[in-house]
């Protein structure tokens, strides 16, 4: 997705006192692939908002400044909306006022080249299949709304094990459900077996009482 990873970043601007609103991810028609707010909004007003967003932002042109005053249905100038426009995709953060423009972008591309590394080379279709695992990579870079997380290498690294341990949890599972279901064969073969010898002893002492 991303042209170059950013070596540089300036994300020691921005400050763990100052809060996220919502991260949202729509395409060039305003599809939303990944919506997550960090307040307790409806989902009428997350609609809402997220087609009064993306009026705002898709009209600019891409030679303009990457962030203008917040919506007004979310705190109007007490937020800003920050973005980056990659291909087909938005990627907005909403924020507090008082957090910085600058590192909010860099935080963008961080998540950005996160998901390009984790879905090498990153499209829209992934967004769209595999949104738990875009989930669970936005939750390694923010939680709560607050910053969790900027270096690359460990958001990375920490995503990769979740995936190692789901993979090992469920083959677990898979054996337990097999061993399981093979146990389950045996005791019904067992218990099929007893029922028979039984029946057969029942009629073999019925027979001989009989005098057959």
């Amino acid at each position: 997705m991303p042209n170059q990873v950013v070596e540089t970043f300036n994300l020691h601007l921005l400050d763990s006192n100052n809060m996220i609103k919502s991260v949202l991810i729509f395409n060039n028609h305003g599809k939303p692939r990944l919506t997550k707010f960090y307040q307790q909004i409806d989902i009428a007003t997350q609609q809402a908002l997220i087609q009064e967003i993306f009026s705002l932002v898709s009209k600019r042109p891409d030679t303009v400044c990457n962030f203008l005053e917040g919506s007004q249905m979310l705190g109007g100038k007490d937020t800003r909306i920050i973005y980056r426009h990659y291909a087909t995709l938005y990627f907005v953060f909403v924020v507090d006022e008082a957090e910085s423009e600058l590192g909010i972008l860099d935080l963008i591309q961080v998540f950005v080249e996160s998901l390009d590394r984790c879905f090498e080379n990153v499209c829209e279709l992934d967004l769209i299949f595999h949104f738990e695992d875009v989930h669970n990579i936005l939750a390694e870079v923010i939680s709560g709304g607050m910053v969790l997380e900027t270096n690359l290498i460990e958001i990375v690294s920490a995503v990769n094990e979740a995936n190692k341990l789901k993979k090992r949890t469920g083959t677990m599972a898979t054996i337990a459900g097999s061993g399981a279901g093979a146990a389950a064969r045996d005791l019904g073969a067992n218990l099929a077996n007893t029922v028979t010898n039984t029946l057969q002893s029942t009629v073999s002492a019925t027979f001989r009482r009989s005098g057959f």
